[in-house]
């Protein structure tokens, strides 16, 4: 898998990319999420292509105080082939060269291959609850 930052013709199979591994929410609407990433440190926003295909992505970002992690995606067939470490270990590099301290992200808590996942990479849960409020509806 070779890792490079998200293109523009990437839309289309990064979304099919997310709604394959259950990421994307009928209330969030993950196109105008792409395309607001893209005016926002859109060098965090990587994707990991196979034989000309985006089989894996992972979208950061860095508010001065801490980075944050979403959207990393494998695709079913291309796991356990460490894909994944791969994309983390590549973000957790351009973090850390934008002097980020910490990194946080979120995981659904019945997710709990992905509860694994992030254990077995150095993150552990912290002591703390998520609140989110919607300012601008995608709906």
């Amino acid at each position: 898998m070779h890792i490079r930052p998200y293109e523009e013709g990437d839309e289309a199979q990064v979304v099919a990319l997310w709604q394959e591994c259950g990421l994307t929410r009928p209330w969030n609407d993950p196109r105008k999420d792409i395309q607001r990433k893209l005016v926002v440190q859109r060098e965090l926003f990587l994707v990991g292509v196979a034989a000309g295909q985006v089989v894996a992505s992972v979208m950061a970002g860095y508010d001065g105080h801490r980075g944050w992690v979403n959207y990393l995606a494998v695709a079913r067939r291309h796991r356990g082939q460490g894909h994944a470490s791969a994309l983390m270990r590549c973000v957790e590099e351009l973090l850390v060269a934008a002097g980020c301290p910490k990194v946080n992200l979120q995981v659904r808590a019945s997710n709990s291959q992905a509860i694994d996942f992030c254990r077995a990479i150095g993150y552990v849960q912290d002591e703390a609850v998520s609140y989110g409020k919607r300012l601008i509806p995608d709906v």
